[in-house]
């Protein structure tokens, strides 16, 4: 089936809802652990459930490269082959238009690519991005967009979002799987009239969902949440939308209290594998010589298995040790903590408690 989405609560532009999809049941506002080769590094679904997850989100680019598309579909499509049964978003490839700037060529009909791994050649047309997402078998799919750095002028920022709302709409034509429901991206750089145009054009499109693009490019932290904000006033009341590529537990407050419903990032377990463990009380670099004979927990009221079993002493160890443990173990611990603000974030805007919550995290954040 096509997801569906229900509003339960509100509390001033924060609202609470439920995502429903073939796959399950997605709580709103969640976070989706970032499983770009269809794997969360280090842990796998059972840990993943452990931790609270509910949708995962993966990559078009990177799994169209290796191991295949096709190989994927003729496999069973992509939850058998990761082994999840819930939710899965896919990212279109667009975050690739910035982030292989130097191994891609831009043009009206789509994006070439050489593979930063042996150089193969990848050409993604937004018809191309919507067949590899159908035949993984993805329960979210994300339109082609252009994604351009945070300091370009307004002439390139609206070039890239006309181009973005035209490849949404190639998407939409080539779509043919009716259990993958296509999101638009809203683009327009940093300039509110390229925003509400992007914005304005794609609901035209009645696309079953939207998402804000364009950050993490470069941006101050003013800009983003200036534009961020901005950007989530302009989008349908009555559809799902999501806050692409962001970010810090701080960030995740902010952005819920703007409307958003869905979110994304690397840092739980990209810090994690750095020994950066996320607290209430803010980040605790495990690998520092302080927590060498440290006998307490990471944090007390955490469920994840490494803060009701080891101490900080073991964690320090297995970091100083290269042991591979300690991927599992700070990412398992991350994505706990980023999992379950997300559910106190929705206590939150049930309770009406969402600026306490901000003042809580802003103290560490």
């Amino acid at each position: 089936m096509a997801i569906s989405f229900e509003l339960i609560e509100r509390s001033g532009r924060a609202r609470s809802g439920k995502l429903l999809t073939s796959h399950g049941a997605v709580p709103t506002p969640a976070f989706m652990p970032v499983g770009t080769r269809a794997s969360v590094k280090g842990l796998h679904p059972p840990l993943l459930r452990e931790a609270g997850a509910t949708i995962l989100l993966s990559n078009t680019f990177h799994l169209a490269l290796r191991p295949g598309s096709e190989r994927i579909r003729d496999l069973g499509g992509l939850h058998r082959f990761m082994g999840w049964d819930g939710p899965i978003l896919t990212d279109s490839g667009g975050y690739q238009v910035f982030s292989l700037a130097r191994l891609r060529d831009v043009s009206e009909e789509g994006v070439a690519f050489s593979s930063p791994v042996d150089g193969q050649k990848l050409f993604l047309s937004p018809e191309r991005a919507m067949e590899i997402q159908e035949d993984l078998g993805v329960d979210i799919a994300m339109a082609l967009d252009e994604l351009i750095p945070a300091d370009s002028p307004a002439e390139a920022a609206k070039a890239a979002a006309s181009r973005t709302t035209r490849w949404a709409a190639r998407c939409a034509g080539a779509k043919k799987r009716g259990e993958t429901s296509l999101f638009g991206i809203i683009q327009g750089g940093f300039f509110e009239e390229l925003r509400e145009r992007s914005a304005m054009e794609l609901a035209a499109l009645d696309l079953p969902g939207y998402a804000a693009g364009g950050f993490s490019v470069g941006e101050s932290k003013e800009d983003f949440r200036r534009m961020a904000a901005f950007t989530a006033s302009l989008m349908p009341e009555s559809k799902p939308r999501y806050l692409m590529g962001v970010g810090t537990p701080l960030d995740l407050v902010e952005a819920a209290s703007w409307g958003y419903d869905l979110f994304d990032c690397v840092l739980p377990t990209r810090n994690g594998r750095n020994g950066q463990l996320f607290t209430w009380a803010g980040v605790l670099c495990i690998k520092n010589a302080a927590y060498a004979a440290d006998q307490s927990p990471v944090e007390r009221d955490c469920s994840c298995w490494g803060c009701r079993n080891v101490t900080r002493a073991y964690l320090h160890h297995l970091y100083r040790a290269n042991d591979p443990t300690a991927v599992l173990l700070n990412s398992l611990h991350n994505l706990t903590f980023y999992l379950s603000l997300m559910g106190k974030i929705r206590e939150a805007i049930a309770n009406g408690t969402l600026d306490a919550l901000k003042a809580q995290l802003s103290a560490g954040y």
